[in-house]
């Protein structure tokens, strides 16, 4: 059958409120009726491929079990694409590798750095880190001992993130001395990740909504950037405050600029930088005034 984008009819006003509602329930991400076309063209678009011609079949589809994971799965892919690359946000990769070095170089103790990448898409972002930690140990004269966890609810991308495969515009933000150190040359302009760095980097499914039930724990770093947009104020605050308590003492979180407005955690203190938005878990719990 061809099924025409002319002949999909809009979604009207219950239709949206259901699968409005849904999508947060599920990942979060929080869709107001203004940008209702986003929704209504990823929805329309999957529609075609598995030819479903009604919105509200195609809304049971995906709740049945277990048939709908993987629609959903898939779904979901669609409508939470995020554009990523290497070094893609380069002053909030500065402040981690200062970050680093400093804190590398003050521990008395050789123990592992550990990082959280939330929301890693297809791993750019992760690789980038570990690639950053490297850099530091070294620059510290120090053998590297550190993981970096990189976590999506994308299926998908978390397969291409496995497979650590890109290509050479991926690569366009990155230091050439870079890539020709961590990374290995293929045919068509296509480079792999080299073992130094993939070792060190693990990939698993996590739905940021579930948060609490992450089992990642006293973290040196956690870099949560352009995750929230999407989210409503109210539970943004519930997720960071979660990120907060898993930071080691003089732990950093790293979320992107303009994400959130007006959050506090008395846990935290911000990084005076005006380029990025960063917080340094205090190193001993913050005392409340005695009124006593």
């Amino acid at each position: 059958m061809n099924w025409r984008q002319s002949q999909i009819p809009p979604l009207n006003e219950v239709q949206f409120k259901s699968w409005q509602t849904m999508l947060e329930e599920r990942t979060g991400m929080y869709i107001p009726y203004e940008r209702r076309s986003l929704l209504q063209s990823s929805l329309a678009i999957r529609m075609r491929e598995v030819e479903c011609h009604d919105y509200d079949a195609y809304f049971k589809r995906v709740q049945e079990r277990p048939a709908g994971v993987k629609e959903w799965a898939t779904l979901v892919d669609r409508i939470m694409v995020r554009e990523t690359r290497f070094c893609r946000n380069s002053e909030s990769l500065e402040l981690v590798e200062r970050y680093l070095k400093h804190r590398i170089a003050g521990m008395a103790e050789e123990r592992p750095i550990n990082i959280w990448s939330v929301g890693c898409c297809t791993g750019e972002e992760p690789y980038s880190l570990a690639i950053t930690c490297n850099e530091a140990f070294e620059a510290n004269d120090r053998a590297p001992k550190f993981g970096v966890s990189g976590t999506d609810i994308s299926l998908p991308a978390l397969q291409i993130a496995r497979e650590g495969r890109y290509s050479r515009r991926q690569m366009s933000n990155m230091n050439p001395e870079w890539i020709s150190r961590y990374f290995i040359e293929q045919e068509a302009g296509q480079f792999v990740v080299g073992p130094e760095i993939r070792e060190r980097v693990c990939f698993s499914m996590s739905n940021i909504v579930d948060i609490a039930r992450n089992p990642l724990r006293n973290l040196d770093v956690i870099y949560c950037q352009n995750v929230l947009v999407y989210f409503r104020e109210e539970r943004k605050h519930l997720v960071l405050d979660n990120l907060a308590d898993r930071l080691a003492p003089g732990g950093l979180l790293v979320i992107a600029q303009g994400e959130t407005s007006k959050w506090h955690n008395d846990l935290l203190h911000k990084v005076d930088d005006n380029l990025t938005l960063a917080f340094v878990r205090r190193e001993q719990p913050y005392a409340t005034k005695n009124t006593h």
